[in-house]
């Protein structure tokens, strides 16, 4: 396909990245959905946090296109905007499964959304420090990733942060 083809049918190298940008997401909240649901949502709250990892260092052109600026001057259109911030409802819809079945707290009187939010953040960054591969000499980040990830989630159940108060 000619180069013009593409960029008509998309209108432009933007709409060609936009695409690939909501693409990505599409994609990536595929993943996600997948993660079965069981009745130990911190568990299963770990299951998506690694299923968020494998999308990344399966996809490293997209996760790079979606979180890390690839394409530089590029602004997705507000569409694509929206469907990203949709791939946190995922986190979300199971931090509040959590919290109406008593397995999961609420820390510091955080919101659903704010405990999603800390937990997508933590897996951002393990994950672009790593595609990064920012310290590879010093540091294992599969092994980073799973410590962290656990303890993260560990923090939230309601046994273990009692007896951190």
């Amino acid at each position: 396909m000619s180069t013009m083809n593409v960029y008509s049918r998309f209108g432009g190298k933007d709409g060609v990245i936009d695409e690939l940008y909501a693409d990505g997401y599409r994609r990536l909240i595929a993943a996600i959905e997948a993660v079965p649901v069981t009745d130990d949502i911190p568990a299963d709250l770990e299951h998506v946090a690694h299923a968020y990892r494998d999308f990344a260092i399966q996809n490293p052109t997209y996760y790079s296109i979606m979180f890390q600026s690839a394409m530089h001057q590029f602004e997705p259109s507000q569409t694509s905007v929206e469907l990203g911030l949709s791939s946190l409802n995922a986190f979300v819809d199971r931090v509040e499964a959590g919290q109406a079945a008593g397995t999961i707290i609420t820390p510091s009187d955080c919101s659903a959304v704010d405990i999603a939010a800390w937990l997508w953040a933590t897996c951002h960054g393990l994950i672009s420090l790593e595609l990064d591969h920012v310290g590879v000499e010093l540091v294992s980040w599969p092994t980073i990733f799973e410590a962290g990830i656990r303890t993260t989630i560990a923090a939230l159940r309601p046994a273990v942060a009692a007896s951190t108060v």
